[in-house]
């Protein structure tokens, strides 16, 4: 296992839009934000995602391909990258992880861990 992946912290923040989802429907839209960070000394760059998305019925789903939001983007040492984008639940709750697979300039491949994050429709927990 490479050291590498512990270079790149992940920080995530998240939004329910209520407007674009309907309860009823059992459909709840989450946005989140990104922010990748390279603590190391190399660039690097965001080849794929894999995430593991999980609502409150323990339905489970993967989605995979290649960079983020159509680009594929290189983060230089001590800089950041950060993207929005969305997912739908049939609960108004869940859970995603993940990883990001990276790449060095010098053709070193590692993953980058996202850690669990919650989605929830405000006020919904304590």
């Amino acid at each position: 296992m490479s050291k590498l992946g512990s270079t790149i912290k992940v920080e995530v923040t998240t939004e329910y839009i209520e407007e674009q989802s309907s309860p009823k429907e059992e459909r709840y839209l989450f946005r989140y934000t990104i922010t990748i960070i390279n603590l190391g000394q190399a660039a690097v760059t965001l080849e794929s995602r894999h995430w593991h998305i999980t609502d409150a019925n323990d339905h489970k789903s993967e989605v995979q391909g290649a960079g983020v939001v159509g680009e594929t983007p290189r983060i230089e040492p001590d800089t950041a990258y950060q993207y929005t984008s969305g997912t739908v639940l049939a609960t108004p709750l869940g859970v995603m992880q993940g990883t990001y697979t990276m790449v060095t300039d010098e053709g070193e491949q590692f993953q980058a861990t996202i850690h669990p994050f919650r989605l929830s429709v405000p006020g919904l927990l304590h």
